[in-house]
């Protein structure tokens, strides 16, 4: 059964710091490209990053690069996404997933970035 956990979501000032995680089980880690995902209130799922199967490759949309990095952890089959200097615009619910349109993602992690 394919699972994917993601944690580590909270509530952060602009500016601030979190790392999210997601744990994935069921699957063969290392032969998926994986993706994070966010939707922020009222608004459709939108692309973040991705990950290449050998995690050789990382991509990211415009408005995140050079402030998220997204990195594997192939011994524990986790996903993560360090992002850094967080904005308002930030604000969503993020996931991970095993394509690029959310059909295959776990049940999400809530960032929400606030003063």
């Amino acid at each position: 059964q394919v699972q994917l956990v993601e944690s580590g979501g909270g509530l952060v000032q602009p500016g601030g710091s979190l790392r999210l995680s997601c744990a994935t089980s069921g699957f063969a880690f290392d032969n998926y490209w994986l993706y994070w995902l966010r939707q922020a209130p009222g608004k459709g799922i939108e692309w973040v990053s991705t990950s290449t199967s050998t995690d050789e490759y990382r991509y990211y949309t415009e408005s995140v690069r050079g402030r998220f990095t997204v990195s594997r952890d192939f011994s524990k089959k986790t996903l993560y996404l360090q992002m850094n200097n967080l904005e308002p615009g930030d604000t969503g619910v993020y996931y991970c997933s095993r394509d690029q349109y959310g059909n295959e993602r776990g049940q999400g992690t809530q960032v929400t970035v606030s003063s």
